[in-house]
């Protein structure tokens, strides 16, 4: 039957299987159509798929559709796709018309809804802090199978689409920082690294995770002080062993967050709840005790926030201050630097999209992909996530069941 992993056979999710499912398994692969529209989210520069990406799947004898212009905010021009072997087309209708896979860097917007097929799939980032009800009903009312990169989870835990802008956000949010303390910005006219003389700036890291990882290498690189606080002493011991104990650790509790806000000149929210809206770790009273021209950079804003003092802002107007703390809580950080971030979103999403290509269905991929089936929050017009049960009020069935029962 052509298995091939480290026990000689294919990884297809035995034990969630019947002996039934395996004996009728239908060797027939399924033709994708790939769609990648052009994002109108308002600041949203980033492209789903590169060029790179494109030629990938085209020479797995796929189809990609590409909307004209959809790459022109990270200087892909449309004649690279065609060189790559998309087709370009001229709006969005005719990429979704043509596509029987969707792939997006923003969730859809009302304006797009009408543009989703019946039975397409879906694959995009949902931001659970914003997530909209009238998305979900959209997308069971029309049967699509939607998937959310905060979802996308491998057997060892791993989110690999997260990870990917993570990484991004965290150095990024470094970078930003330093802007922000800038006299010239409202901050409190100092440098990360210090000079001769001068003590450097303390960042306080709340989230010993990807994010909190980057954002500590970049930090150390300029010469800061850097303390990371996180919920799990696992993660601090790593963090120092990483780090070579060139980082100052602490719990995440009242007592210890109080006292860092108070010598922070920068902190910065690297929380990673995992599929959950978090609560925030810090308090609007510890807010108001920080420096005057500190700076906040809540990169945890898309699924929650990390400060009770945070509320979304935008690339387009970024800032505002509170307490005389200047809040940057943009979303979408990763946009900033859209070309780089494309790319990396491409090399994430690659792998599931040439996954689902191995399959002979969206439901087959999903019953024997456990990445693809932790992606899956709606599938068949059922909501296959008790998050977004939660938040939207909608009921919600175990996808493993309605797989199971051929629905």
């Amino acid at each position: 039957m052509g298995y091939t992993s480290d026990f000689g056979y294919q990884d297809f999710d035995v034990g969630l299987e019947t002996l039934e499912r395996i004996v009728m398994k239908n060797e027939k692969k399924m033709h994708i159509d790939l769609g990648v529209p052009k994002e109108i989210t308002p600041d949203e520069k980033r492209v789903a798929i590169a060029p790179s990406g494109v030629k990938i799947v085209a020479q797995q004898g796929h189809s990609v559709f590409v909307e004209r212009d959809a790459g022109v905010h990270c200087n892909f021009t449309n004649e690279e796709y065609i060189e790559a072997g998309a087709i370009v087309v001229n709006s969005a209708e005719e990429v979704y018309k043509k596509a029987n896979l969707i792939v997006k860097v923003a969730a859809p917007l009302p304006s797009e809804y009408d543009l989703l097929q019946r039975d397409q799939t879906l694959i995009s980032a949902l931001h659970l802090g914003s997530v909209r009800t009238d998305l979900i009903e959209t997308v069971l009312r029309k049967g699509v199978t939607a998937l959310a990169f905060e979802f996308i989870e491998t057997r060892d835990g791993e989110l690999p689409v997260v990870r990917s802008m993570s990484e991004i956000a965290g150095a990024l949010a470094v970078q930003t920082a330093a802007k922000y303390l800038e006299t010239g910005n409202g901050g409190r006219g100092i440098i990360l690294g210090g000079c001769a003389g001068v003590p450097p700036a303390t960042v306080v890291i709340l989230g010993a995770g990807t994010v909190g990882h980057y954002a500590t290498q970049a930090a150390l690189g300029l010469g800061a002080h850097v303390m990371v606080i996180d919920k799990e002493l696992n993660r601090l011991r790593r963090f120092e062993t990483i780090f070579n104990r060139r980082v100052t650790t602490a719990i995440a509790n009242d007592h210890y967050i109080s006292k860092a806000a108070k010598v922070a000149d920068v902190m910065i929210g690297a929380m990673n709840p995992r599929g959950k809206v978090m609560r925030p770790l810090v308090s609007e009273e510890i807010v108001m005790t920080m420096r005057k021209g500190a700076v906040i950079i809540d990169v945890s804003i898309d699924q929650g926030g990390c400060f009770e003092t945070s509320r979304r802002t935008s690339h387009s107007d970024p800032i505002f201050v509170k307490y005389g703390v200047t809040h940057y809580c943009v979303p979408n950080m990763p946009s900033a630097v859209a070309r780089t971030a494309s790319y990396a979103l491409t090399n994430a999403l690659i792998p599931f999209i040439l996954k689902l290509g191995q399959y002979a269905s969206p439901s087959d991929a999903l019953w024997r992909s456990t990445s693809l089936r932790n992606g899956a929050y709606a599938y068949k017009g059922y909501l296959t996530k008790k998050v977004l049960a939660d938040l939207s009020g909608l009921t919600f069935r175990e996808i493993q069941m309605l797989l199971a029962t051929d629905i």
